[in-house]
């Protein structure tokens, strides 16, 4: 069958170059954004804001290459860049479905998001699903109120580095590592050899910068909790959303319905219409359905070989 797809790719493109034909092949995205009511009615809008899988930079590949995916990054971008310039939408709500992902996509849509509702002055809340851990807990901080479904599990705030050493296994089968460096520390972490006790303390202060980071986040966003009970809280367990509101790290358990009505009385509005962004060939049957998705990094040593670098990640990923 593959063999069969590239005979007729590469005839395709044959009869482009030829200059009979103009193929268009989709990379990313390959339409215009749509706007579709999924909940509600009104004059008034309200923005859902889905994110959901592993949060990265990296676009979403398809079958054979083809319709593929702009990253979660992109994609949140470009809707809250339309979203902004529109006079109805009155509130944003977020749909988090993730358990984390890179430390730079984690923070790129926490700041898009915050960026948003200064320079929108609307009131954003946050309503967990399934999971929103770690990088999904992260972007729920740039929101007014954070709820959960009773059944949701959230917590691993935290940082990873996910490495391993396969020293012994190349030395079984008559692989050496021949790597050649300008410092001691350029190939700290590589997987080709044990990880030297100074490279361990050096690559730690650099989780705990990131740590840090997150801790900040956690503290604007949940004002009443104080440094030293986010501290005690932050020790990369996961919690479920009871054992989350009891310690204060989400404001309310309910379910999406609930959620739209705590976002409309944020907004001070009688009614709204709950609204989505979606490419054409994407349209979605009501409030519950999700984002149709492409082929993506559903794992942490997943995203870090399909990344071909080491990476630094907010992510619950205990596999």
């Amino acid at each position: 069958m593959i063999r069969f797809m590239r005979h007729v790719l590469l005839f395709c493109v044959s009869v482009a170059v030829s200059g009979c034909i103009t193929l268009e092949i989709p990379l990313f995205g390959g339409s215009e954004w749509v706007e579709q009511v999924v909940y509600g009615e009104g004059d008034a809008k309200i923005l859902m804001l889905e994110l959901g899988g592993t949060l990265s930079t990296r676009g979403e590949a398809g079958r054979f290459g083809f319709g593929g995916r702009e990253s979660i990054v992109a994609r949140v971008r470009e809707q809250l860049e339309r979203a902004v310039h529109d006079d109805e939408i009155k509130a944003l709500l977020l749909r988090i479905d993730s358990p984390g992902g890179t430390v730079i996509a984690s923070e790129i849509l926490y700041r898009e998001i915050v960026r948003f509702k200064k320079e929108k002055d609307v009131p954003v809340v946050a309503q967990f699903m399934g999971v929103a851990a770690s990088g999904g807990y992260y972007v729920a901080m740039a929101a007014d109120e954070v709820r959960a479904y009773p059944s949701a599990i959230t917590g691993s705030i935290g940082v990873i580095m996910a490495g391993v050493n396969v020293a012994g296994l190349l030395d079984k089968i008559g692989v050496s590592n021949q790597s050649l460096t300008t410092g001691a520390f350029k190939d700290a972490g590589s997987p080709l050899r044990p990880m030297r006790p100074e490279e361990r303390v050096q690559l730690q202060t650099i989780l705990e910068d990131l740590f840090e980071t997150f801790l900040d986040v956690v503290e604007q966003g949940r004002p009443e909790l104080d440094r030293p009970a986010i501290e005690k809280l932050a020790d990369g367990r996961i919690y479920s959303a009871k054992q989350a509101q009891e310690a204060g790290l989400v404001d309310a358990l309910g379910d999406l319905p609930e959620a739209v009505a705590a976002t409309l009385e944020r907004a001070k509005l009688e009614e709204a219409r709950l609204v989505i962004y979606h490419r054409g060939n994407e349209a979605r049957e009501n409030l519950f359905s999700g984002e149709a998705q492409s082929p993506a990094p559903s794992g942490l040593l997943e995203l870090v070989q399909g990344a071909g670098r080491p990476a630094f990640l907010y992510m619950w990923a205990p596999w």
